[in-house]
């Protein structure tokens, strides 16, 4: 079972822009259900692998963490990833009938969890995460010695979420076609995540594995 988000049919993206996303916007959200029945969230930097048609996201969390108890009790739960979002003018638009919005891209996955917890399973977590975030750093942390990286990875627990459903959404208000070059030119000109909205806009992206462009 998908936890499902709004999702109009002109916003629905691919697997393969989700994959694209997760992999540029690893930092996530991991979402189970505590011992009273509330929603527990931890946010984390998660691995994903593609292992032929199934996606597969690795990470850790401290053993203080009591996230990895609700796992191992209740395996199902729901991972989301957050791409870049920004507020859209309706002066973009070539009449005065309009209101402002916010676009933004994301993506929901259903997910089943198994735990982690043998050093030697754990240890090539960790280097699947260096290689992803800082390569260079795998040498000193093999230099930091057998002792001290057992203390450390006897201070973490590692999972493996396999993907059962996903959601992806793309709003970047591709529905108003009159307004494209002017929501482009806009974000263009603006901050950091505007920017990466306007490579978006701009109509291509190239989808992490593929090699044909996704039109949006």
């Amino acid at each position: 079972m998908l936890w499902v988000m709004y999702l109009p049919s002109q916003f629905k993206g691919t697997r393969a822009q989700a994959a694209a996303l997760i992999k540029d916007y690893p930092f996530a959200s991991l979402i189970s259900v505590d011992d009273v029945g509330l929603p527990y969230v931890t946010h984390l930097p998660l691995h994903l692998e593609e292992r032929g048609d199934e996606l597969v996201l690795l990470g850790h969390v401290a053993k203080p963490n009591l996230h990895w108890r609700y796992l191992q009790k209740r395996r199902r739960a729901v991972v989301t990833f957050l791409g870049p979002h920004a507020y859209m003018s309706p002066k973009v638009y070539p009449d005065l009938a309009r209101v402002p919005t916010w676009n933004y891209l994301a993506v929901h996955c259903s997910v089943e969890a198994t735990l982690i917890e043998d050093p030697l399973a754990k240890d090539k977590l960790l280097k699947k995460l260096i290689a992803d975030h800082e390569p260079p750093y795998a040498e000193q942390w093999k230099g930091l010695g057998n002792e001290f990286a057992h203390k450390m990875l006897a201070g973490i627990v590692g999972f493996e979420l396999q993907v059962t459903d996903l959601q992806c959404k793309i709003k970047i208000n591709q529905h108003r076609p009159e307004a494209r070059a002017a929501m482009k030119a806009l974000y263009a000109a603006g901050n950091e995540n505007e920017q990466a909205l306007a490579q978006w806009i701009g109509g291509v992206h190239l989808a992490a594995g593929q090699n044909k462009l996704q039109e949006i």
